[in-house]
């Protein structure tokens, strides 16, 4: 997969995931609006039914007195009207009438004055209860219509006296505070506001009658005018706060806490997907130099083995020693060659697998370094260099494979070797020292040095410090990731750090001791 196309994927899937999370933002901030704006809905909604519950017993409150006061009004009333009956007189007189046969007869009646009414009071009476129905019926409607006045005048009374005298008290006597508590929580729980709230009353004044709690100056406090048809002068205010409302609406949207979760999920999986397929790119373009740096220098031995081969059937060339034993020392020295190439090859399948298999044992770390830089000392006098060694470390007993570590330190030396400077002899010196309960070996050189940016980079695999267009010394970038991974696989570590005064390069290997 080319670059470019890499590119474009990780800004289509960038852009797609922006998107995503903006319309996730998006989506959530108006929930919280709407849910704010219908939490403050319903607490107007129950403030403005409490306000007209409060109107109510106020209007039942006039009502009830102007009763009472009618009821006393009344009982003197009737006491003065009985009194008056006592003094009525009845009057009775005869009537008398002729039928159609000619005889006479006679009716009793009497008038009672206080009623108005006139009952006959012989048994021709029964004759006349047409009249009588009529008349108590036409009695009834007068009774009623006198209730309905009365009642009419009472509930005008009543309304003159909360237009005109309600608003000039003062709020305190107008309101019972327990039972506008009580109120607000009834209608509260009713409308599925089951939340702690604090609840203030102000005057017309401005002043704070009654409090419940700290109320701040925010717009999460909602207003309700307590009594509304009062002069706008006189009107009073009930102030209403819910110290857990942003609690109660971000429950509200609990449900893009795990949204979110995977969103972030998806991000670092993104992210790392990146991460891996640039650096698997990387790592294949490296492989692919390797593969065919290698394919060239396997090349050439193999070339130079062929020939030599061929030049050894010659019978004329058998017949001179000389040349007979300088083509034999060319086939000698192009297979050791070739041998090497191989090695690499190989230690580069050691990376392909998890961990090397080790062959553990115990070795002192001083005895191991010295027979090793003796080893390698012919090879440093041949360049005209020296080679030290200061074993400090009192406790150097370490559980290691020999091999390997053996194979760590000749490649530290041989890569001093390698990059060391033409016009300087090349000095060598190899340490141990115990710190912080581990055993540490340096390997330091003065040869050309790596740059500080190159530090880190030289123990990935095949990775050159970059020398232009310099190419006097060959490799493949394997030497020292072969070295990191060695020293890991024994649970040590290695890091390289700028010689003495920022010459050459220092090469500091930590390992656990036995004890640890």
């Amino acid at each position: 997969m080319r670059k470019s196309t890499i590119w474009l994927l990780t800004v289509v899937m960038a852009f797609a995931f922006g998107g995503l999370l903006f319309l996730q933002v998006k989506y959530v901030s108006i929930i919280l609006k709407k849910s704010s704006e219908q939490f403050n809905e319903t607490v107007k909604r129950c403030a403005l039914q409490v306000s007209k519950n409060l109107e109510l017993d106020e209007t039942r409150k006039y009502l009830e007195e102007d009763i009472s006061r009618d009821e006393a009004n009344n009982y003197l009333y009737q006491n003065n009207q009985n009194e008056l009956n006592q003094v009525v007189s009845e009057e009775q007189y005869v009537h008398q009438y002729t039928d159609s046969n000619g005889n006479i007869h006679q009716i009793e009646m009497q008038s009672n004055i206080s009623t108005h009414k006139i009952s006959p009071i012989s048994s021709l009476s029964r004759g006349k209860s047409s009249n009588s129905i009529v008349s108590t019926s036409r009695d009834l409607q007068q009774t009623l219509k006198h209730r309905y006045q009365y009642q009419t005048g009472l509930i005008d009374e009543v309304i003159l006296n909360i237009l005109y005298t309600a608003n000039l008290k003062p709020i305190e006597e107008r309101v019972d505070f327990k039972k506008l508590n009580d109120y607000l929580k009834t209608e509260f729980l009713n409308n599925g506001l089951n939340l702690p709230f604090y609840y203030s009353v102000i005057n017309k004044d401005g002043n704070t009658v009654y409090q419940t709690g700290a109320i701040p100056s925010t717009s999460d406090v909602i207003a309700q005018v307590l009594f509304p048809n009062d002069p706008p002068s006189k009107q009073s205010y009930l102030r209403v706060f819910f110290p857990t409302k942003g609690d109660y609406i971000n429950n509200s949207v609990t449900f893009i806490v795990p949204s979110i979760l995977f969103s972030i999920i998806l991000l670092v999986t993104f992210i790392f997907t990146l991460y891996i397929v640039f650096r698997q790119k990387k790592l294949s373009e490296m492989k692919n130099d390797f593969i065919n740096n290698m394919t060239h220098e396997l090349k050439t031995p193999v070339s130079t083995i062929s020939l030599a081969a061929q030049m050894l059937k010659d019978s004329d060339i058998t017949k001179s020693p000389d040349v007979f034993k300088h083509i034999s020392g060319v086939i000698n020295d192009e297979t050791k060659r070739l041998s090497f190439l191989v090695e690499k090859v190989l230690q580069m399948s050691l990376f392909e697998r998890q961990r090397a298999a080790l062959k553990l044992k115990e070795l002192d770390a001083n005895d191991l370094l010295a027979s090793v830089a003796n080893t390698f000392a012919i090879k440093v006098e041949k360049y005209g260099g020296t080679i030290d060694i200061d074993l400090q470390a009192e406790n150097s007993n370490i559980y290691v494979d020999e091999m390997h570590i053996t194979n760590v330190l000749f490649n530290l030396l041989d890569n001093a070797v390698k990059y060391r400077r033409s016009d300087v002899p090349l000095t060598l010196m190899c340490r141990t020292w115990n710190e912080n309960g581990k055993l540490q070996i340096s390997i330091e050189d003065n040869g050309i040095g790596i740059k500080k940016e190159y530090l880190k980079k030289v123990f990935d695999r095949f990775f050159r410090v970059p020398t232009g267009n310099v190419h006097d010394v060959k490799g493949f970038g394997l030497g020292l990731a072969y070295v990191r991974k060695i020293v890991e696989d024994h649970k040590g570590s290695i890091r390289a750090e700028n010689g003495a005064d920022n010459i050459g390069t220092k090469f500091i290997i930590t390992l656990p001791l036995i004890k640890s």
